[in-house]
């Protein structure tokens, strides 16, 4: 993989993939992105039946880090950004196998987008969830990604946190059917790998036609690819998104037009 801040890691039928790069609290990077779908191709034929996502160092992910937005200037570099991170989310989404999202600490931005796509989410009672770039960064979701959110939770509650960029903890992640269950931080890793193989004992081709029907229904109910970019193209492009960048590399607050 070319990174080395993600690591596979394949214990017979148990496959973990671990964001390490505890210093950002899991920020990605491209190269993480790049490593994540590098390991989502390698689990093909690995005999894993699960995949357990994880974060090091207390953290989950950060999201995207502040650095690989650098390069967007215009809406077509937001377009194409937001078609780059959909690819690996889609790739995530399309294994066929059980995928656990095992979070502690903040599931933010992009690293909440990654924890959507999984199967499941178990949640430590440090987690927090959500996605605030309308207090930060000033740009938006793929309508895909926030398709995602409002499945899981609704489109009520995912306007809520759109439109106030609050993160909701752990408790309320369950209360609002955005993870399945909430543990102590102590014992999140270890019920995480007992559920992870409780679900690789289950029949694999229920597993893979579950799968495939819930990714089928929700394509039906999703806007064709494409449908939205000129509203990504307008949020990429509008002075709050450059201050928003801006005044996050500079650790200041912004001031939104």
């Amino acid at each position: 993989m070319p990174s080395s801040n993600v690591v596979l890691d394949i214990d017979g039928p148990v496959a973990t993939v671990t964001l390490a790069r505890p210093s950002a609290k899991n920020a990605l990077t491209w190269e993480m992105y790049d490593a994540l779908v590098e390991a989502c191709d390698a689990l093909a034929g690995s005999g894993a039946r699960v995949v357990i996502i994880r974060g090091s160092g207390g953290a989950f992910s950060a999201g995207t880090d502040i650095h690989q937005f650098d390069a967007v200037r215009t809406g077509a570099d937001g377009i194409a950004y937001e078609r780059r991170i959909g690819a690996v989310i889609e790739r995530l989404e399309a294994l066929d196998v059980p995928t656990i999202a095992s979070v502690e600490g903040p599931a933010v931005g992009g690293g909440c987008a990654l924890a959507l796509a999984c199967d499941l989410r178990v949640a430590a009672d440090t987690a927090s969830f959500g996605v605030p770039v309308a207090r930060t960064l000033g740009n938006c979701l793929s309508v895909e990604n926030l398709a995602r959110l409002a499945d899981l939770i609704g489109p009520a509650r995912a306007t809520d946190l759109m439109l106030t960029g609050r993160l909701v903890s752990a408790d309320q992640a369950l209360e609002w059917g955005l993870v399945t269950q909430v543990l102590p931080t102590s014992e999140l890793d270890t019920e995480t790998l007992a559920l992870a193989l409780e679900l690789s004992r289950r029949a694999s081709s229920t597993v893979r036609a579950t799968k495939a029907m819930l990714r089928r229904l929700r394509a039906a109910r999703r806007p064709p690819a494409g449908a939205c970019d000129d509203l990504i193209a307008a949020c990429y492009a509008s002075a709050d998104f450059r201050e928003g960048v801006e005044a996050f590399a500079a650790r200041r607050k912004p001031v939104f037009s």
